[in-house]
């Protein structure tokens, strides 16, 4: 049982940890390194919405955010580059998202808790998301919808999006809401209802928009004002938990399991489970353990290819390390370093078949790392 306690029961078997022996399964190798600017890049993401578009990427640093291509031979192309009206914004994510029409978007927000959909086409504003009450923390988008996107915020809240009519659709948040900044959300990959959350009150949490879905249907067809929309607060999450003992600043859905990664070190694959007769309560059953050396700062994010069968995950100390998510007990893959890498990395990006890895780095700069196939040797 998980209270307000934080003491936790597993379920089963002790977690299964992975060896950091890395079994060289593959090999990558740097193919190209740019230095974007001297502020902090803390976002790097594929854009997975629109198969048109795999091999682009967006990145978020001080009030940029960059469009760049991924093209052969390690080749870096920069397409275009959006540079907010304050130049004390601080972008801390990105997100890619699309228009009813397929216009792609790259969706940024940081320290001001201004949402900008940005239109990637023209490289001009779209929409201005004001509601926040403070930084956005992290940006992610519905793929089965992909018009929605979720927000999470230093305000304890995080709220869902439509970017084709500018409207705030949900607040989760309040009595069963978090109790400090919320500093990552995800969408699951195939319940169109359930999202998951947590932050820095140790918890993650998970919502059900199912009985608010009409809602989430009539922001789509709304032609009044987007402030006049009846938004609703969604007060109490179907589940929440303490797997961590401290600060949660990733999570990502893995089929019905939860990726979660806190500041000691490692990611948890776990299985949330709900308490029948006292809903919101769960159970924590830990399946296995991704050890990551030197990654006990927070805001570091790992990133996974589209089929989720890898994920990447930075350190401080500018290292990667890629687990093979889908073997038990987990396999390291690869563990990437360079005599140069030598600064934190906020985030990764995985390409779509997870054959490049992106990182982006607290000193400003891009690394590419592409992976070494027989036929390229």
């Amino acid at each position: 049982m998980v209270g307000e306690t934080g003491k936790l029961i597993g379920l089963g078997c002790d977690p299964v940890v992975g060896s950091l022996t890395s079994s060289k399964k593959k090999e990558y190798r740097v193919t190209n390194r740019l230095q974007e600017g001297k502020r902090p890049l803390y976002a790097v993401v594929f854009n997975f919405i629109d198969s048109r578009y795999f091999n682009v990427f967006a990145t978020v640093g001080g009030n940029r955010v960059t469009i760049y291509q991924c093209l052969e031979g390690g080749v870096i192309a920069v397409l275009q580059s959006y540079v907010d009206e304050d130049k004390d914004e601080s972008f801390y994510t990105v997100s890619w998202a699309c228009n009813v029409d397929g216009t792609p978007f790259a969706v940024a927000g940081g320290i001001n808790g201004v949402i900008r959909v940005i239109d990637a086409g023209n490289e001009k504003i779209h929409k201005s998301f004001v509601g926040h009450g403070d930084s956005v923390n992290e940006i992610r988008t519905q793929t089965l919808r992909p018009s929605l996107v979720i927000s999470a915020s230093k305000d304890e809240s995080v709220r869902l999006w439509n970017v084709h009519t500018g409207i705030c659709i949900l607040i989760f948040a309040g009595a069963g809401g978090h109790r400090n900044e919320v500093l990552s959300v995800d969408f699951h990959p195939s319940d169109i209802y359930r999202i998951a959350s947590c932050g820095m009150d140790n918890t993650v949490k998970i919502w059900s928009m199912k009985e608010f879905w009409s809602y989430v249907e009539k922001s789509f067809t709304w032609t009044d004002l987007p402030s006049k929309f009846p938004t609703k607060y969604v007060q109490f999450p179907v589940y929440n938990a303490s797997v961590h003992l401290n600060y949660v600043d990733c999570n990502r859905w893995l089929g019905d399991f939860i990726l979660s990664k806190s500041v000691d070190n490692e990611i948890v694959l776990w299985e949330p489970k709900v308490k029948e007769q006292t809903p919101g309560e769960g159970v924590v059953d830990i399946l296995q353990k991704y050890p990551i050396p030197e990654c006990d700062i927070w805001f570091i994010k790992f990133s996974c290819d589209f089929h989720f069968n890898i994920a990447a995950v930075g350190n401080r100390e500018g290292k990667i390390f890629i687990w093979e998510l889908q073997s038990s007990p987990p396999v390291l893959l690869a563990r990437l370093s360079h005599p140069q890498s030598k600064s934190p990395i906020r985030q990764t990006a995985t390409s779509f078949d997870g054959s490049t890895i992106l990182s982006c780095c607290e000193d400003g700069t891009i690394w590419r790392w592409d992976e070494v196939t027989n036929s390229s040797t």
